[in-house]
């Protein structure tokens, strides 16, 4: 098996990205579709990073930049693949995109109930900020 290789999805990677996550991600969000995602890549294309190895998508990861904050969302990786760094290499890319953009500090939503999520943040260098809570507001049915 060869070592992951990352690089930025393109329109063409849409659809294999969604089927994806049901596989490997967890939880779904209202932007979870193919207008949300094609939104995303079209106002940001080096936004939605893929590891691919040995010519299959192994993992993903959203590494969003604003101008002010760093936001990491979607780091799945395929469930028969994981604990081999293919979420480091994905969390490495997206590290090296924030600084290059002059990002200083990269934030992830992790699901509450996802434990082995949280284990692999926390080896990863992340901590909890439990002093924090998330507020939303869907602005569609």
């Amino acid at each position: 098996m060869t070592e992951p290789h990352t690089r930025a999805a393109t329109s063409d990677d849409l659809d294999t990205v969604l089927a994806f996550w049901k596989t490997a991600a967890e939880g779904t969000s209202i932007s979870d579709d193919r207008d949300g995602v094609e939104r995303l890549v079209g106002r940001d294309s080096e936004a939605l990073i893929l590891a691919e190895q040995d010519g299959e998508l192994v993992g993903t990861v959203i590494a969003g930049f604003d101008g002010w904050r760093c936001h990491l969302y979607r780091l799945a990786v395929h469930p028969g693949r994981r604990r081999q760094g293919i979420g480091s290499a994905l969390l490495a890319a997206a590290e090296e995109r924030f600084v290059r953009l002059g990002g200083r500090r990269g934030d992830a939503m992790v699901l509450v109930r996802n434990e082995t999520a949280h284990h692999a943040w926390r080896a990863a260098g992340y901590e909890p900020q439990e002093q924090w809570r998330r507020w939303v507001k869907p602005f569609a049915d």
